[in-house]
């Protein structure tokens, strides 16, 4: 949830990330993983943009993963043989506070190889920063701030200033999605108006992708009792076609 949340307001916001990112507010576009490589990418978390000389390369944790420096090694190499004239900048932006050293690890070291990206803590980070820029306005609760929910008041009354009802919409439920990994959603929907984000069509989107892989997590565990594709397909609503490739995937997995 988290993932395609972040993911939209980079899409959808670009200049504002570049601001943050690139020190340069300049419109990007989307970057699909498809267009580095003929090989399967993991697309996850994952969001690359890019301008006509330059890729920004992001990627949202709420935890630190193990996986994540060579990741970044990995894309930084696949963009190269696509566009090796374009410069590159990769951050991983942390959204929850942790004790792990992980968030600290800024590079990637094999032998005489070493890669160097870009780390970014939410909560280290200035809150006036992020209630500049709309883009960022639903990250602005993870922050530095010692009262978040006091900073999405500041968020709502900034919000209530756009008068675009599409963009309006979209930053409340993006805020009050962001926010739950701080606030209780009691104390978010006293502030933020549910009215306003159920117009949303992100937040649609990720209600609706959410209940999918909760189906598809039940499918799983049916899958591993030992029930019948037909049978779990019946039980959890999602296609036979579906429940095959869920099978096909546990099959594979190196756990399995």
């Amino acid at each position: 949830m988290y993932d395609d949340t972040c993911r939209f307001l980079a899409e959808n916001f670009s200049a504002d990330f570049a601001s943050w990112l690139l020190g340069e507010s300049i419109t990007l576009t989307e970057l699909k993983p498809s267009e580095l490589s003929l090989e399967p990418i993991r697309a996850d978390a994952l969001i690359l943009l890019q301008s006509d000389d330059s890729v920004l390369h992001i990627e949202f944790q709420t935890r630190p993963k193990q996986d994540i420096p060579f990741r970044m090694l990995d894309y930084r190499v696949r963009v190269y043989r696509r566009y090796p004239e374009k410069r590159m900048r990769q951050v991983v932006v942390y959204l929850q506070p942790t004790g792990s050293d992980r968030v600290r690890q800024t590079s990637f070291s094999l032998e005489r190889t070493r890669h160097e990206f870009d780390v970014v803590c939410l909560w280290e980070q200035p809150t006036t920063f992020f209630l500049q820029y709309p883009g960022l306005l639903p990250f602005a609760t993870l922050s530095q701030t010692t009262d978040p929910e006091a900073t999405l008041r500041q968020v709502a009354q900034t919000i209530n200033q756009i008068s675009d009802p599409i963009i309006q919409a979209n930053l409340t439920a993006t805020s009050a999605i962001l926010a739950g990994i701080r606030l209780e959603d009691e104390v978010i929907y006293r502030v933020l108006r549910r009215d306003i984000m159920q117009e949303s069509s992100v937040y649609r989107s990720i209600q609706q992708e959410a209940q999918k892989q909760e189906k598809r997590a039940i499918a799983l565990n049916f899958l591993q009792d030992g029930l019948s594709v037909e049978a779990v397909a019946r039980g959890t609503g999602l296609s036979v076609e579906e429940v095959q490739q869920l099978q096909q995937q546990m099959r594979e997995s190196p756990q399995n």
